[in-house]
């Protein structure tokens, strides 16, 4: 059985100077609550050969449970009591806060997520998406328990939805609304009036700038890391499919754009693809690839020439039966295991869309034609920003060859 509850507004609803306080509150929920401490939790659980999470996301947090039918009863309530009554003890905020601080320390050793880092501060600049939901070491270290508990209130007042999906007993809708560990949860389900303020988007926290179209961070490393994307659209637009089979031309596979030109055909890169994930404001759209100091310069032309290909060509015929053929096989692979079905389906009602989205969109990939996907990669992908990570040298060759 698995179990995943999702609650709106993650670390984009991180308030200024407290970048990463929804991490630490998600982690630290896990440490006690209701009438468990720490220790009783992990024997709960562990006892059980279960599994119980709470992950940070930019739009949400997200609760997992994963155990057996006959333990439902017995881990149910735990889901229940970390909304409803965490206890944050401030040793166990510390420990979360310590922890937190050791996985940015390592997150800032990968120079792809310094390069990214690097590119979604520049597009989003102080704007909900514009940090890691793991937040900033500056503003963790300030982070107390008299800043976490009006947000720990807030949950219980958040839009939630709730999906158990595998073998479950057949009442467990029943248990959960006569539980008291869910206690002033259900009736808030869909109460529109009591959702805790979100940040919204406007034009202007997207790079409109032209001036800064180029972000490069420098390291003592021959590797060369090479990001060049826009922000685009919400998942809930319609021309979201669009960008989702682009993603697929361009990045999936071995039969995909980049990889043909990029690997087989120059053999500049030994990775590159397409970041898109599912946001419910302005998604990132990215191409990436990773190369070394003498192909730096080839791979950036590279790469923008497969872009301007997405801008100024059709797919083919052939070429988009394929792409329709891979995003089937993508969405299928995405969907293999109970626990990847109910935290999808949880995060499309989270998002404000049915749990029938995808079936949706797979009917209708049948009436998209080469040209509304063409039309689309012109509405939502001109003019992209491009961010580096590499040495100071590449940086400025690369720097002067972008400019040009």
């Amino acid at each position: 059985m698995s179990a995943k509850l999702w609650i709106e507004n993650g670390s984009r609803n991180d308030p200024k100077n407290q970048k990463g306080i929804h991490q630490i509150l998600s982690s630290t929920m896990l440490r006690g609550c209701g009438p468990y401490n720490n220790n009783q939790i992990a024997e709960i659980v562990e006892s059980s050969g279960a599994n119980l999470n709470c992950d940070t996301f930019e739009d949400g947090l997200l609760i997992s449970l994963k155990c057996i039918e006959s333990d439902a009863y017995k881990l149910l309530p735990l889901m229940g009591w970390m909304i409803t009554k965490p206890k944050l003890q401030p040793d166990q905020i510390q420990l979360e806060k310590d922890l937190t601080i050791k996985a940015i320390k390592r997150q800032k050793e990968s120079t792809y997520q310094l390069a990214f880092d690097g590119w979604r501060k520049m597009v989003y600049r102080d704007g909900p998406y514009g940090h890691d939901p793991l937040g900033s070491i500056n503003d963790i270290n300030k982070i107390n328990k008299e800043h976490i508990l009006p947000i720990a209130s807030s949950l219980i007042y958040r839009n939630k939805n709730l999906v158990i999906s595998g073998k479950f007993p057949i009442n467990v809708e029943n248990y959960i609304n006569n539980s008291i560990a869910f206690k002033g949860i259900n009736k808030n389900f869909t109460n529109q009036n009591k959702i805790s303020k979100i940040h919204s988007f406007t034009r202007n926290q997207i790079l409109d700038n032209k001036k800064t179209s180029l972000c490069a961070c420098s390291l003592n490393t021959n590797q060369v890391i090479l990001l060049l994307g826009k922000a685009t659209i919400r998942y809930d637009n319609e021309s979201d499919i669009l960008l989702r089979l682009l993603s697929c031309y361009l990045g999936y596979g071995m039969s995909s754009l980049l990889f043909k030109v990029l690997r087989e055909k120059h053999g500049v890169v030994y990775e590159t693809g397409v970041y898109h994930p599912i946001r419910e404001n302005q998604t990132p759209f990215i191409m990436h690839a990773s190369t070394t100091e003498d192909k730096a310069i080839l791979t950036l032309q590279l790469l923008k020439e497969c872009w301007e290909k997405i801008l100024n060509s059709e797919i083919s015929p052939e070429e988009l039966d394929l792409v329709k053929i891979k995003y089937r096989g993508q969405v299928a692979h995405s969907l293999q295991s109970v626990s990847q079905r109910a935290e999808h389906k949880a995060h499309l009602l989270g998002i404000g869309l049915t749990k029938d989205h995808d079936k949706e969109v797979l009917l209708s990939l049948d009436r998209i034609s080469s040209k509304e996907i063409k039309d689309a990669a012109n509405k939502y992908l001109q003019e992209p920003v491009l961010s580096v990570c590499s040495n100071k040298e590449v940086i400025r060759k690369i720097s002067k060859d972008w400019q040009a």
